[in-house]
């Protein structure tokens, strides 16, 4: 493996995600767009990206030892294209085409799963803290299988404006939960691995898994709601400020980003942090679709 080389699909996970947040700030949704849909299709784009770029690092690493590493680069590049398209499109209607990409997903999200779980527990030792240290990560591929989640939810709404009522709201809730404990526990592991050098590393323990808290009895009322909506902003914010502060990790390092093509690989994961944006996005999603159900 050549420390020349350019990781490609870290490349390519980093350009969809800028172009991604330029469609966002371009767009303006009419009046009759409903706002669940058109936050599924982002949070599914936000979150792929992070997989593609992630898994790219991760996978280039390991340099592709095992030709199922591609295939999250695909899915989630596929991933992304269809969670993009309705931002530019003017129509809100359902596609076949978007509703297998997301179906890919979903089914490499479970088999990256059970593959990623399978490396750890085969390791002398088995289930442990220092295999799941070393280990393939379980988080990246669960990620993955939730963008397919997303993705097919959001095309389930379209067209369909409030007439999905509260209970997939109940649902999407439970799921956006679910993924930002799922990422807090991740993040901690990794962190505790780190051994919480910097005070802010406890951010991403506290503010995602707080926000999980509130999601869940957002159904409660509109203050509950409310609430609900300040703390997945709050951990939004953190999710993409983690990547400003990984990025001074890289700089730390020997060599900081003059040597970027070692310390990009060595260094804490710069593409990890944003999933916590997507996930936020996602439980804003199940606020709107509770909001009018």
């Amino acid at each position: 493996m050549s420390s020349s080389s350019i990781p490609i699909g870290f490349a390519v996970g980093s350009g969809a995600a800028a172009v991604a947040l330029v469609g966002l700030l371009r767009r303006r949704p009419s009046p009759a767009s409903p706002n669940a849909p058109r936050r599924l299709g982002q949070a599914s784009a936000a979150i792929a990206a992070s997989v593609l770029a992630d898994s790219a690092l991760e996978h280039y690493r390991g340099s592709f030892a095992n030709k199922a590493m591609y295939a999250p680069l695909l899915v989630s590049t596929a991933a992304i294209a269809a969670s993009m398209a309705p931002m530019f499109q003017t129509s809100d209607s359902p596609s076949r085409a978007r509703r297998l990409a997301f179906g890919a997903a979903l089914l490499a999200g479970a088999a990256g799963t059970g593959f990623h779980a399978y490396n750890v527990i085969k390791r002398p030792g088995g289930l442990s803290l220092r295999t799941l240290f070393y280990g393939a990560p379980i988080g990246a591929p669960a990620a993955l299988g939730l963008v397919g989640l997303f993705g097919l939810v959001g095309e389930r709404l379209r067209g369909r404006g409030a007439a999905a009522g509260r209970s997939l709201g109940r649902m999407m809730a439970r799921l956006s939960a679910v993924g930002l404990l799922g990422g807090a526990a991740e993040a901690g592991l990794l962190h505790f691995r780190g051994a919480f050098q910097n005070p802010l590393m406890v951010l991403p323990l506290t503010a995602p898994p707080a926000a999980a808290a509130l999601l869940l009895v957002a159904d409660s009322g509109p203050k509950s709601r409310l609430r609900a909506r300040r703390a997945l902003s709050a951990a939004a914010v953190i999710g993409l400020a983690g990547s400003f502060f990984h990025a001074l990790g890289v700089a730390r390092m020997m060599g900081g980003w003059r040597n970027w093509s070692q310390n990009l690989l060595a260094g804490p994961p710069l593409p990890a942090p944003p999933s916590f944006a997507g996930l936020a996005l996602a439980g804003l999603a199940a606020i709107d679709m509770l909001d009018h159900g």
